[in-house]
């Protein structure tokens, strides 16, 4: 799933209140100030980063579900005759390839082969496409698909604030959603039936027309947690009432509103990489594990095609995990350090990206981007934590899987 956004793990976000002019608010934001939400300013949005407490949000994903807000996301949608071949150009996936109602994961490259932006495009026509981009980089991602696209008989449309985004995770997110009698298939019957039908049988990275109380609904099994979840993409005018129907739906269930902060811990045990710090301009898709987004293999040319397929130096930081040996957690941007005794003592192999105590495995977890002479599992590594160098070991990404059935 696209990298969403999500860094308030209380490694120096501002989780303050305060309101600016300048600050946009959620059309959720007065639940979320209902529910005793901390705030943390991300990307110009108000957003809530905790209600209760981290680490109670983060396990009631890992075992019942939590509901998120992300409607600070970016939704810019491309329609046309050659809406799918503008998309080919423009992104390095083969989006003319995916179904109507599917979804892929994709790169936005700059010319250079750097990522401009990490995407989920969902096709919900034969001539329409979502593209759902991370909030601080909705601007550009918009300006870019308008240029690219350009040569193409398709126009691009920013429709981020006609949308809300409402997310459930969990592995009781589709007993919640399928309890929300609110809920039916466009074009089925409104009382339900077979709403709960069609969620169980959904894909991952699939999608449907949906509907909540009759207002138009996109349902999406997708997510950025590591858990089962759906996402579902409402007007801003039902939002509220659609938060308010499934927090009802899921109180015996044990259903909590989660905030950003618990996001963070689960993408991270879940090994997904987050925008400005795992993926930015200066990385190329190989380093960060996504080598296999960049379809080298389609036909057409794509922007950053040429820089793909020369590729990153052989010398070029790759992206590994790193979990701890005791219990202080390696935050973004500490110095890694070799461990074998003829290399430097004083020479950094790597930089942490992201790190946090894991509440899931106990110990502390971190990515990292180290030289490739370091990045084998199993290769123990020292991490400079203000001032103290702490064993870590490189560690196969994910750090987490759920049990599937």
């Amino acid at each position: 799933m696209t990298s969403h956004d999500t860094d308030a793990s209380g490694t120096g976000a501002d989780t303050s209140a305060t309101e600016t002019s300048t600050e946009r608010l959620s059309p959720l934001h007065d639940a979320h100030v209902d529910a005793g939400a901390s705030f943390t300013d991300f990307a110009g949005w108000q957003m809530p980063v905790r209600y209760s407490s981290d680490l109670a949000e983060h396990h009631a994903v890992r075992t019942a579900a939590g509901l998120f807000d992300l409607s600070h996301m970016g939704e810019i949608f491309v329609v046309g005759p050659e809406a799918a071949e503008a998309l080919d150009y423009a992104l390095a996936g083969k989006l003319s390839a995916i179904s109507v109602d599917q979804a892929k994961y994709s790169l936005l490259l700059s010319r250079s082969g750097g990522i401009v932006d990490d995407l989920v495009v969902y096709r919900t026509g034969d001539d329409r496409f979502m593209v759902v981009a991370n909030a601080s980089n909705r601007a550009i991602v918009a300006e870019e698909l308008r240029d690219r696209t350009a040569p193409f008989e398709a126009e691009v449309f920013d429709e981020s604030d006609e949308i809300a985004l409402i997310a459930v995770q969990g592995p009781a997110a589709l007993s919640i959603l399928a309890a929300v009698r609110e809920f039916a298939v466009e074009g089925g019957a409104l009382d339900g039936d077979g709403f709960a039908e069609k969620l169980d049988t959904l894909k991952y990275y699939w999608s449907f027309a949906a509907t909540f109380d009759q207002h138009p609904v996109l349902v999406a099994r997708t997510g950025y947690t590591g858990e089962d979840g759906f996402e579902l993409y409402v007007s801003p005018d039902i939002a509220r009432t659609v938060w308010d129907a499934l927090l009802e739906a899921g109180s015996e269930q044990g259903l909590v509103p989660a905030g950003l902060a618990s996001r963070d811990t689960l993408r991270l045990e879940a090994g997904m990489p987050l925008y400005g710090h795992e993926l930015d301009l200066g990385t190329f898709p190989a380093q960060a594990g996504l080598g296999r987004v960049v379809n080298l293999a389609k036909e057409t040319d794509f922007v950053g095609r040429a820089a793909s397929e020369v590729g990153p130096d052989s010398t070029a930081p790759v992206l590994v995990g790193l979990m701890g040996h005791g219990k202080r957690a390696a935050r973004a941007g500490y110095p890694v350090y070799a461990s074998d005794a003829a290399t430097d003592a004083d020479e950094t192999v790597g930089v942490v990206t992201s790190g946090a105590l894991s509440p899931t495995i106990g110990v502390p977890i971190a990515m990292a981007y180290v030289a490739p002479a370091f990045a084998r599992p199993g290769t123990e590594l020292h991490v400079d934590i203000r001032g103290t160098r702490l064993g870590f070991t490189v560690t196969a990404l994910p750090f987490y899987s759920r049990k599937k059935n």
